[in-house]
């Protein structure tokens, strides 16, 4: 760069009376063009202007040459991009903005200082510099002049320097250095004379001031003497100061004493003031009213008046005991004494409360047992409010007992616990055996085998473990199933239901209705339990105050502080108290669970078909009973795969054809209830998942039995088992198979043009052979109007081969393919008249095609087909209408 510079100043600034500061090399931003140079130069002569050149190699490359020019006081604003990261981009704002790539970030940011600077010294205007690092724009001495134009300095680093050491005049300077150069008339012409004249002026005047200064002596001894009279009245004045100083101490030492005293009495008055206050402190605080003494000892705890009164002293109780005691109180005897009181009226109090909250336990208990008897014969679980509201009034006792005695209210929920888990196990079992009943009664088998059942619990239990005997278990005997076999076309139709039969009890006998009912059952069963297990959590929640979410503070404790910080302390007891609910819960309904699985295992042997209601219900109730979803969700699983694994064991019969396999109308059946049950369901994931699983099984053994099948041709399996795919597809609309409903349609497309194009063949044989003769003569070069002239091929034998073919030899063959299409489809699907057309299109194709090549290759022959295309026409319209 160096010698760039050198070569620039050398070629193009000095010719023109400039001095080159700065130089970067850069090319236009976002195009890809030849570099170029920008230059900051000023010029030589006064005044000084100074220019932002631009400098370009010649196209021939041998020489710089100057290609546009901006003038510095027209630059209003320098872009750097970035001032905190390398970036090599920068703009110009000119009369327009310049945007420029330098070769290196150094260079543009030494580029960018010059412009700085050059600005700072030259422009009243200053320039706004934008996203430039500060590090860039330091500020110059203010003395700083510009450099005298006669200098020849380098165009490196010296140039930059001696804009440092540069000083314009004053505008003072200059008018009294024109003024003197006016007064001499030779002070151009001989500069040498004029510099020795002002040498000899500039002596004359160090002259007279020396002669001024020696004349003033006589005034300068006034002056000394002046300072030493003033220096003596200092001395006389200070004397004076320190005697007052002495007669100050005396007086400073008296006040120094009453100070002292003051201070001692203000003292004592703030320590008797202090004292006062603890012992307000102590007797405001640690004072327990006798009438509160008397509640904790003696109150009554069944009347409403009398728990209010307990509520009050185990309040106030608590508030003496938890006082903040300030440092030393411990020692005092009276506090001592308090506290002992406290201690031994809340132990009182707390076996009197866990005593009488046990017999109320119990008291409740055998009220609530003695209503169980009217709800046994009814799908409805007996109400707990009544006992809830009657214990919700020793909530705040609870409170109490659980911040004061953590172990008494410890044993008081487990007790509690322990008698509702037996209470809520037998109303639960009752309940579930009168669901066993009304659900097994939604079949006709079922109905049979419960008509004479009596509601005791014993024989209702003996007759039901036959049905729900292995809990989770998907499926009954399925050996039947092994031997599925594809039947006939006229009775498949009824045999489709048998993919419905996943359990011991027949598909046959379940219908809409009995569904219907086995869906409300279930439906009854969970809004039953739901409302159950919320209306006790919330009890739990309430009475024995544990927290439910964080917006509840946790109740005040007492004890030692903690090292735990609070916020942390305070997420620790949201956690464990959330995790004592769920406990607890756990332990009272720990039999819902086991009913409730079991009674899925009753439905889902009735009919495997249910899970898919009982998917849909459990997740509408799936924040009280998460846990049994899994169950029935495995349910839904089974049933899918039971479903896949059918289709994989289906077998086709040797002797008749094969039409809609079993398991495609099985899909349709099963796609159609689904629908109704999943309609704006919740679920819906898990059975899009599932058709995705089912149709791809469908589609792969589709084409299993399609390739296994001796007396149905292939093409007719897959077309006509495809068509109701693809129909059953369209019909439902379900939006996560049109990517398969695609891929139907495809396929039974293909097939059905293969079908055509296999079983129609070629119905004019020998004139097929005759011209595809004349097509290879075509191939190997003769000439079409020459083609009549082979020997093989003249209009003779076309003629003979046309005459083979009348009209009634025609309509025999296709009637003969007609009757052979018959036999291969089914009537289930009725694609026998679109399976015709589609031949008919196809044998009017190969026609045409005749007709064409008779045209081109005998031209002015006159030889025609023997039947025309209204001909066939109506041939093959005659045969549809016949059969």
């Amino acid at each position: 760069m160096t010698a760039i510079k050198h070569a620039l100043q050398r070629d193009i600034f000095t010719p023109n009376d400039e001095r080159l500061l700065g130089i970067v090399n850069v090319c236009k931003a976002g195009k890809k063009k030849k570099n170029c140079f920008l230059c900051a130069t000023v010029t030589t002569e006064r005044p000084v202007q100074v220019k932002v050149v631009k400098v370009k190699k010649s196209d021939k490359g041998d020489f710089y040459k100057r290609q546009q020019t901006w003038e510095l006081r027209d630059l209003t604003e320098v872009d750097a991009k970035d001032a905190s990261k390398e970036n090599p981009e920068f703009d110009l704002h000119f009369e327009k903005v310049y945007r420029w790539l330098a070769s290196s970030t150094a260079e543009k940011n030494s580029f960018i200082s010059c412009i700085w600077k050059l600005n700072q010294r030259y422009l009243r205007k200053k320039v706004e510099f934008v996203n430039v690092s500060s590090q860039l724009l330091e500020e110059l001495p203010k003395a700083e002049e510009s450099v005298p134009s006669g200098e020849s300095q380098s165009v490196a680093g010296g140039d930059e320097d001696a804009l440092d050491d540069y000083q314009e005049l004053s505008t003072r300077e200059e008018q009294d250095i024109e003024s003197m150069m006016e007064m001499c008339e030779y002070a151009i012409s001989n500069a040498e004379a004029f510099a020795e004249q002002l040498s000899k002026e500039l002596q004359v005047l160090d002259g007279a001031n020396i002669q001024s200064i020696m004349a003033s002596e006589k005034q300068v001894n006034i002056l000394m003497q002046l300072l030493d009279e003033a220096l003596a009245e200092v001395d006389t004045i200070e004397g004076k100061l320190s005697s007052y100083e002495e007669m100050l101490q005396s007086v400073k030492e008296q006040m120094d004493q009453i100070s002292q005293s003051n201070r001692l009495i203000q003292i004592s008055n703030t320590n008797n003031g202090k004292l006062l206050d603890e012992i307000q402190f102590l007797v405001n605080y640690m004072d327990l009213s006798k009438g509160h003494i008397r509640a904790l000892q003696d109150g009554d705890l069944t009347s409403p008046k009398g728990i209010e009164a307990c509520i009050n002293a185990s309040e106030a109780l608590l508030q003496c005991m938890n006082v903040a005691l300030r440092p030393g109180h411990e020692k005092l005897m009276a506090v001592t004494q308090q506290q002992l009181l406290f201690a031994e009226l809340r132990d009182t109090f707390a076996r009197r409360l866990t005593n009488h909250l046990n017999n109320v336990f119990v008291h409740q208990g055998h009220d609530q047992s003695s209503t169980l008897s009217q709800h046994t014969a009814e799908l409805t679980l007996p109400k707990h409010s009544p006992l809830h509201r009657d214990l919700l009034r020793y909530a705040k006792l609870m409170e109490w007992l659980k911040n004061t005695h953590r172990e008494k209210y410890e044993g008081l929920s487990r007790t509690y616990v322990d008698y509702m888990s037996r209470l809520y196990e037998r109303e639960i079992k009752d309940f579930f055996e009168v669901a066993k009943i009304k659900m097994a009664g939604t079949t006709k088998e079922a109905k049979g085998k419960f008509a004479t059942l009596p509601r005791k619990e014993s024989a209702l239990k003996q007759e039901t473990e036959s049905l729900h005997g292995s809990s989770g278990k998907l499926t009954g005997s399925t050996s039947s199933l092994n031997k599925l076999t594809v039947q006939g076309s006229n009775s498949r139709r009824s045999q489709s239901s048998s993919l419905l039969d996943m359990g011991n009890m027949s598909a046959s006998d379940l219908d809409v209705a009995d569904r219907t009912k086995f869906d409300k059952i279930f439906e009854q069963v969970l809004s039953e339990l739901e409302p159950l297990c919320l209306a006790e959590q919330d009890f739990i929640s309430k009475f024995f105050k544990l927290q439910q979410h964080p917006t509840v503070t946790p109740p005040l404790t007492g004890g030692t502080p903690s090292r735990v910080p609070p916020q942390a302390e305070h997420r620790h007891s949201l956690s464990s108290e959330k995790d004592m609910v769920r406990l607890m819960m756990n332990k009272i309904f720990q039999s819902i669970e086991t009913e409730l699985n079991s009674l899925i295992a009753l439905g889902d042997k009735i009919d495997s078909f249910n899970s898919l209601y009982m998917l849909v219900k459990m997740s509408h109730h799936v924040t009280t009973l998460g846990n049994v979803l899994v169950t029935v969700k495995r349910n839904f699983d089974k049933c899918i795969s039971g479903q896949i694994r059918q289709m994989e064991e289906v077998k086709i019969s040797k002797k008749s054809k094969v039409g809609i396999l079993l398991f495609v109308a099985g899909f349709e059946e099963f796609a159609e209830l689904a629908e109704t049950i999943f309609r704006n369901a919740e679920r819906r994931g898990d059975l899009d998942k599932a058709y995705v699983k089912l149709i791809r099984a469908v589609f792969m053994n589709v084409e299993k039995v399609a390739n296994e099948s001796q007396k149905t041709p292939r093409d007719v399996v897959m077309m006509e088992n495809f068509h109701h795919i693809f129909s059953t597809l369209s019909r439902l609309k379900i939006s996560c198979l049109d990517a398969e409903r695609r891929e139907a349609k495809h396929k039974y497309t293909d097939h059905l043009q293969s079908y055509v194009i296999n079983s129609l063949g070629q119905p004019l044989e020998k004139l097929n052979h005759f011209f595809e003769g004349v097509e290879a003569r075509v191939a190997q070069g003769v000439r079409e109007e020459e083609v009549s002239y082979q020997l093989a091929f003249n209009k003779q034998e076309l003629r003979k081969v046309i005459k083979e073919y009348p009209g009634k030899e025609v309509k025999k063959g296709l009637d003969n393919l007609y009757k052979k299409v018959d036999k291969h489809l089914c009537e289930e699907e009725s694609l026998l008249q679109v399976v015709w057309h589609s031949m008919q299109d196809e044998f009017i194709r190969q026609y045409k095609h005749f007709e064409d090549l008779i045209g081109r290759c005998y031209p002015g022959s006159g030889i025609t087909m023997e039947f025309t295309i209204q001909d066939m026409l109506e041939y093959f319209s005659s045969i549809a209408q016949s059969h």
